[in-house]
């Protein structure tokens, strides 16, 4: 079993930072990515941003230049740095792992809720 634990939400002003923390604990192995889904009220589960084990980032187009993805080494933990905030970045904020290869199943973290208003 894959726990994801994340943190580092909150309120924000547009134009601010904020930066996302999760940490992935358990039985992890193989190849797989992990990243960053979020849901505004009323709208469908997004992709934000994603990296895999080889580091390979990918983004949404709607937070290219200002989101940044990383991990540590062994992707045990993943990160969002969030520049230059705007409204529609409000959102519930979801760590995901993907499988690749080795694990069978997506696993989801339970949310941080980022708001930016001001």
């Amino acid at each position: 079993q894959v726990q994801l634990v994340e943190s580092g939400g909150g309120l924000e002003q547009p134009g601010g930072s904020l930066r996302l923390s999760c940490a992935a604990s358990g039985r992890i192995f193989g190849i797989y990515s992990m990243g960053w889904y979020r849901q505004a009220p009323g709208k469908q589960r997004e992709l934000v941003a994603t990296i895999n084990n080889n580091g390979i980032t990918k983004y949404a187009d709607s937070v290219k230049g200002r989101f940044t993805i990383s991990g540590d080494n062994a992707l045990n933990s993943v990160y969002l740095q969030m520049n230059n905030l705007k409204l529609e970045d409000t959102a519930v904020y979801y760590c995901n792992l993907h499988p690749i290869l080795g694990l069978r199943n997506d696993y989801w973290g339970q949310g941080t809720q980022v708001t930016v208003s001001s």
